[in-house]
């Protein structure tokens, strides 16, 4: 199983959208339960975000590998499909 590091901003609300789509995915299948997430706020944490390339958040990684970067007007369920597939990428 893999780690996935996720880089978010407090007062986001495509991030509050992304961490509302893990509570739910896990309650839809909780296997996801087992992954780990390393949740990182950016302007609390500005050491955290060297060496990884991003522009929005959330953004969510395995490694230095970029797995979803939130864009402007995404919807709800386009954000929860996003954080699935990193969830299944990092059971795999």
């Amino acid at each position: 199983m893999k780690t996935i590091t996720a880089f978010y901003l407090t007062d986001c609300p495509y991030c509050h959208k992304a961490k509302k789509a893990v509570r739910e995915l896990i309650e839809e299948n909780e296997d996801y339960s087992a992954v780990p997430i390393q949740w990182h706020e950016e302007n609390e944490e500005p050491d955290a975000i060297k060496g990884y390339e991003y522009y929005y958040v959330p953004s969510l990684f395995i490694g230095r590998e970029k797995l979803y970067e939130a864009q402007p007007g995404q919807s709800y369920e386009e954000i929860k499909k996003y954080v699935k597939t990193a969830l299944d990428k990092a059971l795999s």
